[in-house]
């Protein structure tokens, strides 16, 4: 397990960014981590292990030091992946870390959540909700009614063409879902 290097950093923190927006310093640079015996609060880092990002604490990272990388399997969580044309795609596991964070957001009625669940986009008769000044390829997370996180994509309208547009029109282009760990299992 490697820290980023630059031009891997400033892929990540742009992918970030488009759904988080000025709250990627939180997660970067002011978020607490209370883990491990010290009692003053570390910080949290990215770190790089088999092309895949994870978000974890500077305390953890220092105790992984006496595991063999070959033997490391996962440290912290996962919040992405590099493909192999060095491109950079956000996976479910780290839903948990926008949704906290999330600049933009939609509510899904209760009866299009299964529909997004199982890998459709959102469309505008299952919006429930959605916040204001969201432009075409916001990153936009989604939540039921119950602000339950249900996953992320990213706007195909902004919030003012979604106000105007037929009940049948793509509001969320879908990116990934809680349906995944599913569906997918063996490659998380």
């Amino acid at each position: 397990m490697r820290p980023l290097d630059e031009k891997e950093t400033t892929v990540v923190f742009d992918k970030l960014y488009k759904f988080v927006g000025n709250n990627l310093q939180k997660i970067v640079m002011e978020n607490p981590s209370y883990e491990g015996p010290d009692p003053n609060p570390g910080r949290y880092c990215f770190r790089l292990q088999k092309n895949r990002v994870y978000y974890v604490s500077e305390s953890l990272v220092k105790r992984a030091t006496n595991i063999k990388r070959e033997k490391l399997v996962s440290m912290g969580t996962q919040i992405g992946k590099f493909t192999k044309s060095d491109k950079f795609h956000l996976t479910i596991q780290g839903l948990n870390l926008l949704a906290a964070n999330a600049r933009h957001k939609v509510w899904l009625k209760p009866t299009s959540e299964m529909s997004f669940l199982y890998g459709n986009s959102v469309l505008k008769g299952g919006v429930g909700r959605i916040t204001e000044n969201i432009q075409v390829n916001d990153g936009v997370v989604v939540y039921s009614m119950a602000d339950v996180p249900l996953g992320f994509g990213v706007a195909a309208k902004s919030t003012q063409d979604c106000r105007k547009m037929d009940p049948n029109g793509i509001v969320v282009h879908h990116h990934a879902d809680i349906g995944e760990y599913l569906r997918m299992e063996d490659e998380l």
